[in-house]
Order: C-alpha cells, then sequence, then structure tokens
C-alpha cells in the first residue's frame, strides 16, 4: 500500500481512510473463523463519533445497538481464533454478540458508554465493507434492451458479422450475448440477504420519486442505439465489444439520472461507486461468455473490481484463460451499424444468476420509466 495514497472506503455518507497495518508476525492454523489480511483490522483507523441518527436503546446495564449483517460477513468481524472480535471489545469497551455458525440473526453489541457502542459500530461497518468489496457481486441495476426490433437487428448484426468475419481470429457464435439478455447495466451489487434485497426495492422506490420525475419530467427515454466500440486500445486483441448510445438530447437525460441513482445507491454502502460517471453501453460481444454463460456485465465504471475477481478466479481448477478476439475486419465493416431507437421503460434490479420465463434475468423488482 502507498502510505501517500491510502485507501479510501465510503460507508453511506462517511470516508474512511485506510491506513498500512503494522507487521504482525502470528502463526495461526486455518481456522472457520478468520481473518482476511486485506480486510482492515480496527487499530488502521480513527474513530469518529459522528453518526448521531445511529439508534441506540437504553438497558439496565448501559446501552446497545442491533446491527443486520449478512452471516457471510461474520467470519471477518470474529477474524481469526476470534482475535479481531476481542480486539474491538478490549478498544472500545464493549460486548460483540454475534450468532453461531450456520444461525442468521442480528449482531449485538452492547456497552456502558454509547461512544464505546458507535465506535464498535464503525469499526465493524469498516469491516463489512471492505469485505463486500472482495465479493463476486449478485445483483445489478439494468435496463432492458429487449424490444422485438432491437433483438431482430442484433440477430442481423450477428448473421452478418460471422458471416463476414469468418476466419478471423477469436470470433464465434459463442461470445455473443444472447439476445433475450441485451441490457445497459446500470451498477452491480453485493445481496447477501433478503433483507439486503428489500432495502435495494426501497432505495429504488426513492429513486422513482426523487429522481425520475425531476429529471425525465413525463418524458420518454427514446436513444438510438448505433456505432460499435471496444475496451481496450488495440483492435486486434479485444475482448469486449459494445454498441453506443448515440449522442443527443436523450443520453444526456438518460446520462445525468444513472449517475444520479448510483450516487443515491452508494449511500447505502451495497454499491461501490468508482468513477464520476457510468459508461452507457451495451455490451455485444464479449470473450468471457466462453466460459460465463449468463452474460451478466459489469458496468466499465467498475471494470477494475470485476478484473480483481477475474484474478481470483484465476486460482480456481476449472478457470481458463480469456482468448481475445481480432476486431479489426469486423470495426471497419460493422463499425457504425444501427441497431435502432429503443424505447427504454424500466430498469430492473436483476439477479446475476436468475433466469426469467422470457430468458431475461431474473427480476427482484423494477420501477417504471414514462
Amino acid at each position: 500500500m502507498d502510505v501517500l495514497r491510502p485507501q479510501i472506503i465510503q460507508i453511506g455518507n462517511r470516508c474512511y481512510r485506510k491506513n498500512p497495518s503494522l507487521h504482525r508476525d502470528v502463526e495461526a492454523d486455518e481456522e472457520e473463523e478468520f481473518h482476511d489480511p486485506e480486510v482492515p483490522f480496527d487499530s488502521g483507523w480513527n474513530d469518529e463519533i459522528c453518526d448521531s441518527r445511529t439508534p441506540i436503546e437504553e438497558t439496565e446495564n448501559g446501552f446497545q445497538i442491533s446491527m443486520d449483517i449478512p452471516s457471510a460477513f461474520f467470519k471477518h468481524i470474529i477474524g481469526r481464533k476470534g482475535e479481531t472480535r476481542r480486539r474491538i471489545e478490549n478498544e472500545t469497551k464493549t460486548q460483540v454478540r454475534i450468532p453461531k455458525t450456520g444461525q442468521e440473526g442480528p449482531i449485538v453489541i452492547a456497552g456502558a458508554e454509547r461512544k464505546g457502542i458507535i465506535s464498535a459500530k464503525t469499526r465493524i461497518d469498516v469491516i463489512t465493507s471492505s469485505a463486500r468489496q472482495k465479493e463476486t457481486f449478485t445483483h445489478f441495476l439494468s435496463i432492458p434492451i429487449t424490444s422485438s426490433q432491437l433483438i431482430d437487428r442484433f440477430l442481423e448484426f450477428k448473421d452478418d458479422v460471422l458471416r463476414e468475419c469468418d476466419g478471423d481470429r477469436g470470433i464465434d457464435a459463442s461470445i455473443f450475448q444472447k439476445s433475450e439478455k441485451l441490457h445497459l447495466t446500470i451498477g452491480t451489487l453485493v445481496l447477501l440477504s433478503d433483507a439486503e434485497v428489500q432495502q435495494t426495492l426501497d432505495v429504488l422506490q426513492q429513486c422513482h420519486e426523487d429522481l425520475v420525475g425531476p429529471i425525465l419530467k413525463g418524458q420518454r427515454l427514446c436513444p438510438r442505439i448505433q456505432g460499435i466500440e471496444y475496451m481496450n486500445d488495440d483492435p486486434s486483441c479485444v475482448d469486449v465489444l459494445y454498441a453506443k448510445v448515440e449522442p443527443g438530447e436523450d443520453l444526456d437525460r438518460l446520462q445525468i439520472l444513472v449517475d444520479r441513482i448510483v450516487d443515491k445507491f452508494s449511500i447505502t454502502g451495497l454499491m461501490q461507486e468508482s468513477y464520476a460517471s457510468v459508461k452507457l453501453h451495451i455490451t455485444v460481444m464479449n470473450t468471457k461468455m466462453r466460459r460465463d454463460p449468463t452474460g451478466a456485465t459489469v458496468p466499465r465504471h467498475q471494470d477494475r473490481k470485476s478484473h480483481s475477481n477475474d484474478q481470483r478466479d484465476q486460482k480456481g481448477p476449472q478457470h481458463k484463460e480469456r482468448e481475445s478476439f481480432d476486431a479489426m475486419s469486423l470495426l471497419k465493416k460493422f463499425g457504425e451499424y444501427d441497431f435502432g431507437e429503443h424505447h427504454m421503460k424500466t430498469i430492473h434490479l436483476s439477479q446475476r444468476l436468475g433466469v426469467a420465463k422470457d430468458g431475461y434475468y431474473g427480476c427482484e423488482g423494477s420501477l417504471l420509466l414514462p
């Protein structure tokens, strides 16, 4: 870690700086309860008692607070041999009660002083936020691009490319997106409990009330999808090819809407905002499809996270190195391909691994656009 540029983690409307950890020579056997070395111990953080809205319950012996945290994060809070939990308890003068292995339920923090409880909560928030960033996304906000006209144009594009670019390195039918799953990704989320899904749906409803009306003012979004672009510097060695949203008033309004939605979701801590603006694109070809038939794509502003997940996947015995393709001829012949206009009607909370009856991703809920 660069000591001059420490990692910054956003939790709600609070921002924390992760300082370098001291070197600790500890020999311990791997157990179910462990500490991920990349998830910070609390000693690297300055606690700031600033959240006056935190609901703290007064008890006979002092105070306590309940935190609804998915059980997948319990091991990070406990730490190897319970070290992380003991450290939090000792330094904040609190008790941290965590459900037993295999059980769901809230984490309860109890103590004699309010400031100790808030300090312990802050440290647990930091640990879970850091751990969440390392999880593969489970859901994503998407805009389906599945009108019959656009699907027909996409299938024509696929047939034309396979015919005109037959023999070009790496191009085959397996790397094309499934026509029924064409979409624009707004952002990805890690949702590990029913409560987090419901929280996300609640925020989505707030977006409808706070953003859709004021930004769109009842006007439909019908941008034209035209042109092909790639996501690296070498057209002869491409992994992802995408269709572009044509510049214009509709694109401007759409860009404002999706950026504001990402801002709103970032405050919840369920979505990580990596860049100032979402790269609006519709993936049509992706070499990852050779080994990931789900077809769920990560928006450009989260590519770094996606890359880290790919690196982690390489440790698995089933990993295959991505095989790029030569898109030079394709871009010359189809670089300005016109897929037509598309009326964007809904924003979905989509399940990455779920499939609906119509072939699109499983939908947890949605909001309607004009």
